[in-house]
């Protein structure tokens, strides 16, 4: 049953159009300020102190980067953002062709904001090509049996038979494949996976679990996991931002009632685990305390609200903008990086992964900035600015 999510009581307001513009000059400068760092190399999944380093090329989280710049490029018209972004676009095909690091299902987030931004805007043939290599490489990893897209490692090992809540922002580079193609399978894996999602990774409370594994013999459902989430009972902060923001993508290309009461009902549980503040704890067990919070969860839920305003009836178009104003204000008042010299990034104060006795990540990127927030965050000003082009 659809539950049209409230807003929360808080005393953020909305950010301004004047704080828009600021917070958008700010981006920009900042990104501009990166490009001798990151035209050449990738920015690192999360910072060091503060500080991204440059690594190369073959991390899941490489496409935000060029996200950012494609970003700059479209509020500026400055050609020195379109010229690092097309650099970017040949190390992108470079690596899709020679199959670098891509073991796994994020090709959406590393080719939705690098190449498909790339071809929407300039109509770059080569980042076109390798857009459509990594969807095919996507499809290559769905799985008849189960009807999903394993998210990780070598294909049907009992292990690695799941998949995760993120790859539903994998799911718009094949619908995009499938109208550059005219080619319908592409589409119908990306319904078949977002069904199977809807049928397994939401809890009867609308929380989220992070990781699902399936048989892989008869492809039945067996049990909900996480990887980074606190432990596998709870709801991951990042992985409750990846279902709402998933759910309002795959309603944009198919609109189909159940992903708008998933939103909906995703986004109720949601907000009543925020803080005043609107930005949540890494994990949403947490509501307050000294736990890290993370920045880009609600950068990305921010991007999910108004994806979904330009699709819902006027009234509850307002209240979602309203609200997703409110988290960014909260986020560029509090999160936002102003001085470089604290950091070269966008946001702080994002949490990566964080190791916990209950879960299997490794612990990195703590308290931090992040590509993808930093990404989601400048998109999500430039959703409220004006009308945007989504690249996903």
């Amino acid at each position: 049953m659809l539950q049209t999510a409230a807003r929360p009581a808080s005393a953020i307001a909305a950010i301004t159009d004047d704080e828009i513009s600021s917070a958008i000059r700010t981006s920009v400068s900042q990104v501009r300020r990166n490009l001798p760092a990151f035209t050449y190399s990738a920015q690192n999944h999360s910072s060091v102190s503060n500080f991204y380093p440059a690594v190369p090329n073959d991390q899941w989280t490489a496409g935000f980067w060029p996200g950012s710049i494609w970003l700059a490029y479209e509020v500026t018209g400055d050609k020195v953002f379109r010229y690092a972004a097309q650099i970017q676009v040949q190390s992108f095909l470079h690596r899709i062709e020679n199959r670098i690091a891509t073991d796994h299902h994020d090709m959406g987030f590393l080719y939705s904001p690098s190449c498909v931004a790339a071809w929407k805007l300039v109509c770059d043939e080569d980042a076109r090509n390798a857009a459509l290599l990594a969807a095919d490489q996507l499809m290559e990893r769905f799985h008849e049996k189960g009807q999903f897209i394993q998210a990780w490692g070598r294909m049907g090992e009992p292990d690695n038979y799941r998949f995760i809540i993120d790859c539903l922002l994998n799911l718009p580079l094949l619908h995009w494949a499938s109208g550059e193609t005219g080619d319908p399978r592409y589409r119908e894996k990306a319904l078949a996976h977002a069904h199977t999602t809807l049928a397994h990774s939401i809890r009867a409370d609308h929380s989220t679990h992070h990781t699902f594994y399936m048989d892989p013999e008869t492809g039945a459902p067996v049990r909900g996991a996480t990887q980074q989430g606190f432990r596998d009972e709870s709801a991951w902060t990042r992985g409750q931002a990846w279902g709402i923001a998933g759910m309002a993508f795959c309603y944009r290309y198919e609109r189909q009632e159940v992903y708008l009461e998933a939103f909906e009902n995703l986004l109720g549980f949601y907000l009543k685990r925020l803080p005043d503040d609107l930005v949540p704890y890494w994990d949403l067990t947490f509501t307050e305390g000294d736990e890290p919070r993370d920045s880009s969860s609600a950068a990305i839920v921010a991007c999910g609200l108004l994806d979904m305003a330009g699709m819902v009836g006027p009234e509850r178009a307002r209240d979602l903008r309203e609200l997703a104003a409110r988290m960014l204000g909260s986020l560029w008042r509090n999160y936002a990086v102003r001085d470089p010299a604290v950091s070269n990034g966008l946001l702080l104060h994002a949490t990566y992964s964080k190791k916990t006795p209950f879960n299997r990540c490794r612990g990195e990127g703590v308290d931090e900035c992040v590509t993808w927030g930093d990404y989601y965050y400048f998109e999500g000003l430039t959703r409220l600015s004006r009308d945007w082009t989504p690249y996903w």
